[in-house]
């Protein structure tokens, strides 16, 4: 590919280079997310995934706002926080109500498996977050 095409990515504010800068973010942040419900594993799955997912927020968040949609000028840190993790928040009722689910259905499963359920659930919430953070918040 050109390299003009990937310079459109870094620095575009179309959709489409918002939307890879998104799912890049999303990406590091599900790595910090996975590495802290690991790590508070022993708490209980639903303390690792709070735990994770404040982690996890906090840091898009802030990519989001300097690096996908090149908002530091326009939304504050606290805006973006506050904003953001409002929008988080559904995701976080979303995935409690996943690991519930699979606690009493499948007794017994794995933190890597629950860790995994958690992810996916985030990436289907994913998309419908990146809209209303481009059109709300950004």
């Amino acid at each position: 590919m050109p390299a003009d095409v990937f310079s459109g990515i870094r620095s575009g504010n179309g959709a489409v280079a918002q939307l890879v800068r998104f799912a890049a973010v999303g990406g590091l942040s599900n790595i910090l997310y996975f590495a802290a419900f690991i790590a508070f594993r022993n708490q209980g799955p639903q303390v690792a995934n709070v735990l994770g997912a404040i982690a996890s927020t906090m840091l898009a968040n802030e990519l989001h706002r300097r690096l996908t949609f090149q908002a530091a000028g326009r939304v504050s840190w606290f805006a973006a926080q506050w904003e953001g993790g409002g929008l988080a928040a559904i995701g976080l009722a979303f995935s409690a109500s996943a690991l519930a689910f699979i606690s009493f259905a499948f007794p017994g499963t794995s933190s890597m498996a629950s860790a995994l359920l958690v992810i996916a659930v985030s990436a289907a919430v994913g998309g419908a977050r990146f809209l209303a953070l481009r059109g709300w918040v950004f």
